[in-house]
């Protein structure tokens, strides 16, 4: 009876014994990242800002700096990239892990660019959630090079963020809000239906990325206010009146609709129903063209490398194109289609699209479309045809290009469809934004060879 106790006993310890073994064993599995992995990261933070709600210019910020720390990361061990050390402003050297035992390089830059991700949005619980998820993953095929790979991936998201908490933005944060110039007929005024305030009048004070200033880009001035009939500014009115006019007749199937719809990406969109007033959430211009990044880095199969450099080089476009036509936005202020000619022609007309709260010169989705269309070829090379499923979600359908450039194009004429720009806000913003895209990327020299 003794014998068979000790027995059952030996039996169970080397059972157990067994059991560690081979918990040890399964925990020093590869851990194989795909750039599917920072898709979905990249995903994640676009659902979140359109819950959140966040302003085209915030949102720009949000893709920014993530993406950055991604960057870094990679670079610091890939042959083929460099860093943005001394070549994005303010922005130095990430600091180096004291050993490379361990450390994946791809779940590190995955780790920070989900922490700086719930850094920059309301709605954290939702990142770590995702987040979450990702972690059990790693941590059940291999516990040593996770927690590593973690280790090192919050010290460098660290390291970002003191560098992002130096461009001004929370300055910004307790400056006043913008005076409407109600006596000025040329200045802009709130619209319809919300009439909300003027977002982020303040924000060519944020610190730039590539560009050396808000003003470097300064278009040239917009056509003078006047509703003389021979004027240039009395013609850019009449031919957004006419133009919506002229879709009335074709009904809402029309193309010019079509177009319009596709690229409004306005998170402020306000719906009335009775006394009861609310929000539909959409994606911001900026988040367009980074699901736009997303669908080239797919259709090529860049690596999880090329796939960051990607996003990083676009999201650097956009956010300083944002910049600059923020700057040029709030020193013209000009007033708004709608608000014109509700007042001096119809006062029964109405754009296809809402107007965006903020004034009218230049067009922001023509800055932002021309820069990342830029930066888009720039890695991918011209006449680069692609399907567009961005506004799927949406409800919208899917629409084709032969180039980056061709969708930038539409996306700029998208404003005079929709009713919320004139001509010249559109021709100039997208030679505002193009302008500032090249030098951008010939001033950052992100790959070798």
């Amino acid at each position: 009876m003794i014998k068979h106790k000790a027995m059952k006993k030996r039996i169970s310890i080397i059972t157990a014994l067994v059991l560690v073994l081979a918990s040890c064993q399964k925990k020093q599995e590869p851990i194989e990242i795909s750039p599917e992995e920072f898709h979905a990261s990249v995903d994640k933070v676009i659902e979140v800002m359109i819950h959140d709600i966040f302003s085209p210019p915030v949102a720009s910020r949000i893709f920014a700096y993530p993406n950055i720390a991604a960057y870094e990361i990679i670079a610091l061990k890939n042959d083929s990239y460099n860093s943005l050390a001394g070549q994005v402003t303010g922005l130095q050297s990430i600091p180096k892990p004291e050993s490379d035992e361990n450390i994946n390089y791809e779940i590190a830059a995955l780790v920070a660019h989900m922490d700086l991700n719930k850094r920059l949005i309301f709605s954290e619980e939702r990142i770590e959630s995702f987040r979450d998820s990702l972690y059990n993953i790693w941590s059940e095929k291999n516990e040593p090079v996770f927690t590593a790979s973690k280790q090192y991936g919050l010290q460098v998201s660290d390291f970002i963020g003191k560098w992002m908490d130096k461009d001004n933005y929370k300055e910004t944060r307790t400056m006043p809000k913008f005076s409407v110039n109600s006596e000025d007929p040329s200045r802009w005024q709130p619209t319809p239906p919300a009439y909300m305030n003027g977002i982020e009048p303040h924000w060519e004070k944020i610190r730039p990325f590539a560009i050396d200033s808000a003003q470097q880009f300064k278009p040239v001035p917009p056509p003078e206010f006047s509703m003389e009939k021979d004027s240039d500014f009395y013609k850019e009115v009449m031919e957004v009146y006419e133009v919506r006019k002229s879709m009335i007749g074709k009904g809402d199937k029309s193309e010019e609709i079509a177009i319009a719809q596709f690229w409004d990406c306005n998170p402020y969109v306000s719906v009335t129903r009775g006394h009861l007033m609310f929000a539909t959430k959409k994606i911001t211009p900026g988040a367009h063209w980074i699901g736009i990044s997303k669908i080239a880095s797919r259709k090529t199969n860049a690596d999880f490398a090329k796939t960051v450099y990607a996003y990083t080089k676009t999201s650097i476009a956009i956010a300083d194109a944002f910049i600059s036509c923020w700057d040029e936005k709030y020193r013209s202020n000009l007033i708004r289609p709608e608000t014109v000619i509700n007042e001096y022609i119809d006062d029964s007309w109405e754009p296809v699209l809402q107007t965006p709260p903020f004034p009218e010169y230049t067009s922001g989705h023509s800055v932002v479309s021309g820069a990342a269309a830029v930066a888009l070829t720039d890695i991918f090379g011209d006449d680069f045809a692609f399907d567009d499923d961005t506004e799927v979600a949406y409800g919208l359908p899917v629409r084709s290009f032969t180039s980056f450039n061709q969708a930038a194009n539409e996306a700029a004429l998208s404003r005079m469809y929709g009713g919320i720009h004139y001509r010249a806000a559109i021709d100039v913003g997208i030679k505002q934004g193009r302008d500032l895209g090249k030098f951008v990327v010939s001033k950052l020299d992100m790959t070798k060879g």
